[in-house]
This record gives C-alpha cells, sequence and structure tokens, in this order.
C-alpha cells in the first residue's frame, strides 16, 4: 500500500532535491525513500547497541568460582 505525503521544502532544498535525482536518475521520491531508510536503518542500529549496553555486564560474577566442568557437573545432577 503506498500513502501519499505533502511536504513544503524551501526552494533550495526543492533544486537539490531535483538535482539529486537527476544525477542518480532516478525520481525525487526515490531520493526521499531511500534518504528515509538509510536513516530508519541507522536509528535501529543504535537502538540496538544502546539495548545492549544496558544488559552489558548485567552477568559479571554470576560464574566466578566455577568452572565449565563444575557447572556441567551442576547440570548434570538436575537432570
Amino acid at each position: 500500500m503506498t500513502v501519499r505525503k505533502n511536504f513544503l521544502f524551501d526552494e533550495d532544498v526543492a533544486q537539490h532535491l531535483k538535482d539529486i535525482a537527476k544525477k542518480a536518475n532516478v525520481s525525487q521520491t526515490q531520493v526521499v525513500k531511500d534518504l528515509i531508510e538509510e536513516k530508519y536503518g541507522e536509528i535501529s542500529v543504535e537502538e540496538k547497541l544502546a539495548a545492549i549496553d544496558r544488559i552489558a555486564g548485567s552477568c559479571n560474577g554470576m560464574f566466578v568460582g566455577k568452572s565449565i566442568q563444575s557447572i556441567k557437573a551442576e547440570m548434570g545432577a538436575a537432570m
């Protein structure tokens, strides 16, 4: 589904959009779509990195003094 949006640009910005589209040999709509998707991708990556930063270190100290063998032994005893 497509949605129509109307934007108001300063004359300079409108000319820049026209020039970019002409040089890229695409429509002005495609230029705007591409820029929006590029920015959205950047924001998405930033949000994911921020989420990782929030959880990073939350497991510190969970396995202090334990070896892989001791953890396996505990898992085997629990089964």
